[in-house]
């Protein structure tokens, strides 16, 4: 499944451009991200009432860039905030990736990887229009 994401917060950056559904909005982090992180565009999250977030692995891409990417996974969290894990490859997370991004959520959060089929259930269920 391909997916389009827009990119708010590059990787390895602390500088994070925050879609509020109609500008973006420059805010700093403690951290820098260890992937690129965003949204989907024409989706709805239920858990927080915004888009569905996804991160985009590979190399650091520019905040505001579109990039249509390969769904490889998601990271199921236990506050229903779930996020999705697009590679331009169609790789899945390496094991130092996989080991980042668990660790980038709080423990409390209770981050779980899925497989590109759980993800691909995940999203179905998550997504309106496609997400494209």
């Amino acid at each position: 499944m391909r997916l389009l994401i827009v990119v708010e917060w590059p990787k390895g950056s602390r500088v994070r451009w925050e879609w509020n559904g109609a500008r973006f909005a420059r805010r700093l982090e403690d951290v820098p991200a260890p992937v690129n992180y965003g949204f989907i565009p024409n989706s709805h999250n239920p858990a927080d009432q915004s888009e569905v977030d996804a991160v985009l692995l590979g190399l650091p891409v520019p905040a505001g860039k579109r990039v249509e990417a390969e769904l490889v996974g998601a990271v199921l969290l236990a506050d229903g905030d779930h996020k999705l894990i697009l590679d331009p490859r169609g790789e899945p997370p390496s094991p130092e990736e996989a080991t980042a991004l668990k660790a980038w959520f709080p423990a409390a959060r209770k981050p779980r990887l899925l497989s590109p089929a759980e993800a691909e259930a995940l999203a179905r269920a998550m997504l309106k229009n496609g997400g494209r």
